[in-house]
């Protein structure tokens, strides 16, 4: 896959994944580590005094809290199941739908949490994040205590508070192997969208109405280029809209360039709204919380809230493996 193509999502339309992957930390790109194929032994790792000795709570799937002592300090990648989950155990190759949270080892607070999708084996993304979905059971939470050299390392991550050298502690609730996600058609209640002249962002009006609980689509207008494919670099244009402020949250019309990341290196609504479509297509997609950065409103600044994306697509390209 393209590193720097997946990096290049803006922080607004960013999933989680943008986070896991090895290279996304500030400065030096650490290389991904190599994990086992669909018919290799599991990762070799194992729980800990420390993976054990931290205590987990909330719902699953929800924003779950976790208490340990700080400053929490490792050398060794550990891993405990704090619970067991009833389904079948994962496998390399499972593109499976998680909620990850990490928090500081120094301090204890969260640094983030937000649902996301993680293939198991990806060798792309650190293994401190791998070793929480692999050859368990559907349906766990597992606690990964995560040395600096097996996350942002020297560098760290500036972004989200980690600082060089930092033990990071994450907590995966492994909800699901992942379906594709295919957006409903939108016939009601849809925006009016009025193209600017050319240089010029476009203008999206709300209605006056509750949003869709549903992830829905309409197509402005069709292309006729290349179709998109799931895991392609997308060039985009885009305006985001929170439904629940009516405000516009993010749009590259205003930085004069267009986007360019894959499909699946954005939030899920705004990903399975592309695949399919071709090149040249204008759309506008709603998108439920749960499809975009989740249900509770203080994970993320756009958290609780439906979201609205005008989007023209401009180009895609396959990506490199």
């Amino acid at each position: 896959m393209n590193r720097a193509m997946r990096r290049a999502a803006p922080l607004a339309l960013a999933s989680a994944t943008a986070l896991l992957l090895a290279g996304c930390a500030t400065g030096s790109e650490p290389e991904a580590t190599k994990t086992p194929d669909a018919a290799a032994a599991c990762m070799d790792v194992t729980s800990g005094d420390l993976s054990d000795s931290v205590k987990v709570e909330g719902e699953f799937a929800g924003t779950p809290t976790a208490t340990f002592t700080t400053p929490l300090e490792s050398d060794e990648l550990e891993r405990t199941i704090a619970i067991e989950g009833d389904g079948d155990e994962t496998q390399s190759g499972d593109p499976m739908n998680v909620v990850v949270t990490a928090f500081s080892g120094t301090s204890g607070e969260t640094l983030f949490s937000q649902p996301t999708t993680i293939k198991v084996g990806d060798e792309q993304v650190f293994e401190s994040f791998l070793a929480g979905i692999d050859c368990v059971p559907v349906g766990s939470r597992t606690v990964t205590v995560a040395p600096a050299a097996t996350l942002y390392g020297d560098t760290g991550n500036e972004s989200i508070g980690v600082a060089a050298g930092e033990t990071v502690v994450i907590v995966i609730d492994v909800v699901e192997v992942q379906e594709a996600l295919k957006p409903g058609k939108w016939t009601e209640n849809v925006p009016e969208v009025k193209f600017g002249a050319e240089g010029e962002p476009p203008t999206v009006t709300l209605p006056d109405t509750d949003p869709s609980t549903e992830l829905q689509m309409k197509v402005l207008e069709e292309g006729d280029g290349d179709v998109v494919k799931a895991g392609d670099s997308v060039t985009v244009q885009y305006q985001g809209i929170s439904w629940t402020t009516g405000e516009i949250f993010d749009q590259s019309y205003t930085r004069g360039t267009p986007s360019t990341f894959t499909t699946d290196g954005v939030i899920k609504g705004f990903g399975a709204a592309l695949v399919g479509q071709k090149v040249g297509t204008k759309l506008i997609v709603t998108i439920p919380p749960e499809y975009a950065y989740g249900t509770d409103a203080a994970a993320h600044q756009l958290g609780g809230q439906t979201l609205v994306f005008l989007v023209e697509i401009e180009g895609t390209e396959a990506a490199q493996q």
